[in-house]
């Protein structure tokens, strides 16, 4: 057993909780699903999703130190991104523990 806590599937509430991350414009927001990621210590994984209104752009690249499970390693500059219609992402962050240092 791994000891992880059993949380039953619960409907998501997609009105509330949506918040813009650090350094996006206020067209892209985030809603975190579940996850525990912390970018201090780096360890652990979030699941979020990230929403862009129509029109929606990023002013410049970004980089973090965690990986993306859309197969993009750590410390890897990304993006601007910008959405003309407007899209939903599910992401996967997550600490490669054989990477920590």
């Amino acid at each position: 057993m791994t000891g992880r806590k059993h949380i039953e599937s619960q409907p998501v509430d997609m009105t509330e909780g949506w918040q813009t991350p650090p350094g996006f414009p206020s067209g892209m927001v985030a809603k975190v699903l579940s996850g525990n990621l912390d970018e201090e210590r780096k360890t652990g994984s979030r699941t979020r999703l990230m929403r862009f209104q129509p029109g929606a752009c990023g002013a410049e690249a970004i980089v973090h130190e965690f990986r993306e499970e859309v197969c993009r390693l750590r410390c890897i500059w990304h993006g601007p991104f910008k959405s003309e219609t407007g899209c939903l992402l599910l992401e996967i962050h997550y600490f490669d523990p054989a990477e920590a240092r």
